[in-house]
């Protein structure tokens, strides 16, 4: 009696390419840019960039949230009058969370700002759950 034995089929080329693809796609990081702080004045935009490409123009009670590579990156944020740029690195997995604030401060709403109509407004951004510093 003869026993046959089959064995399971080779892997072409474009079969590997695509579970390489798809192991590439797991590999992801994630961020998200909020401007959901009750202190907010609650106007002026805050315009987010990272990587030197826009990402977007939040309003108050606005976030965005986008799929990174891993490593390290740089956000820049800005409302017209102040800018902060904060370096930061994530990990596969990862999601860094940072919060950004249009917040009232020293002459803000004083008489000068009366008759300039309007005062400055300061930008904060500091990353949530983990250090980061901006420059």
């Amino acid at each position: 009696m003869a026993v046959t034995t089959t064995s399971p089929p080779e892997p072409e080329l474009a079969d590997l390419d695509g579970v390489i693809d798809d192991l590439k796609k797991s590999w992801t990081s994630t961020l998200t840019v909020r401007r959901t702080s009750t202190d907010d004045v609650g106007y002026r935009e805050i315009i987010v960039s990272l990587d030197g490409e826009s990402l977007a123009t939040l309003r108050h009670g606005d976030e965005v949230t986008r799929d990174v590579p891993p490593g390290k990156h740089q956000l820049f944020v800005h409302n017209t009058l102040f800018k902060k740029t904060i370096d930061f690195s994530v990990d596969v997995g990862e999601h860094a969370v940072f919060k950004t604030v249009n917040r009232a401060g020293f002459l803000t709403y004083s008489v000068l700002a009366f008759f300039l109509g309007g005062g400055p407004i300061y930008l904060s951004v500091e990353r949530e759950g983990s250090g980061a510093h901006g420059r």
